[in-house]
């Protein structure tokens, strides 16, 4: 096993089965094909070969997102149901795999009813939402009362901030919106995932400003990190607000590159470790 520990806030069950359900449910007439699939690189045959992998880059826990995955223009969830897979997984390999929970504003009480079950009889660790599909902002009406039940239980919610490379805009996940929701939720822990871009310092700002909101790192190789970004991980704010998730990219090139960022060595244990493990109670 690696040297270096990490704890993946945000991966996809890449699947090879799951991972064709997301790219082939993206590509009906009129929309474009998920243009992350060449960045997955084909998913996994097996969750043994999951384990491997994470074994060997160094990878202690993965949160596994249970996405709904709904699409903007059929209004109707395209990629395959991973409750079950997740929740096997999460019995199978005693604390390296947790489930994250989903959201459908538009079936609100069954959604609240369904995330009980996940933390209390699943043993998921909070929340991701991918809100694009759906045509509503963040902050929308529709969300509050996901993040009134996620306070009171505390649970932390992950959000996808920034654009999304399936067919659907972008706009609704712009960071700004993170600043209301923290504003009228002292208590709930937010997370904005994929570092925001194109709006990344609207990001850095919301996370700089608010004490229960933190910056994933996810979806995006370092080497491409805005010089914003990469500055920000380097202060004393920065690296207690920062936490890692690879969103389904290699983790060993993930931390290669963390290493190629000139971060001290308690910086990168902070930010691909510590701060992961304190966020999600781990």
């Amino acid at each position: 096993m690696a040297e270096t520990k990490a704890i993946d806030t945000l991966f996809p069950l890449l699947l090879r089965d799951w991972e064709q359900s997301w790219v082939s449910g993206t590509n009906s007439p009129g929309e474009l094909k998920c243009a992350v699939e060449g960045a997955w690189g084909g998913g996994y045959e097996t969750p043994e070969a999951i384990i491997s992998a994470m074994d060997e880059a160094g990878v202690e826990t993965v949160l596994a997102t249970d996405l709904l995955a709904w699409s903007y223009r059929r209004q109707t969830r395209f990629a395959l149901d991973m409750t079950e897979t997740i929740t096997e997984l999460t019995k199978k390999y005693p604390g390296r795999i947790y489930g994250l929970a989903d959201y459908d504003p538009f079936n609100i009480r069954e959604s609240l009813r369904k995330l009980e079950e996940d933390v209390k009889e699943r043993n998921y660790k909070g929340v991701y939402i991918h809100i694009y599909g759906y045509d509503i902002p963040l902050d929308h009406r529709k969300m509050y009362p996901l993040y009134a039940k996620c306070e009171e239980m505390g649970l932390p919610v992950s959000m996808q901030t920034g654009h999304v490379l399936e067919a659907m805009p972008s706009e609704h996940a712009r960071p700004i919106y993170l600043d209301r929701i923290a504003a009228d939720f002292s208590g709930l822990t937010i997370i904005g995932t994929h570092t925001g871009y194109p709006w990344v310092d609207e990001l850095i700002s919301c996370v700089m400003k608010w004490p229960n909101v933190y910056l994933s790192i996810s979806a995006w190789l370092p080497r491409y990190f805005s010089p914003s970004l990469t500055n920000f991980m380097k202060t004393r704010m920065g690296v207690d607000k920062i936490i890692f998730g690879s969103n389904g990219l290699s983790w060993k090139r993930y931390i290669e590159q963390i290493d190629e960022l000139g971060l001290s060595d308690e910086a990168k244990k902070k930010i691909l470790y510590e701060t992961p493990k304190r966020v999600f109670g781990l």
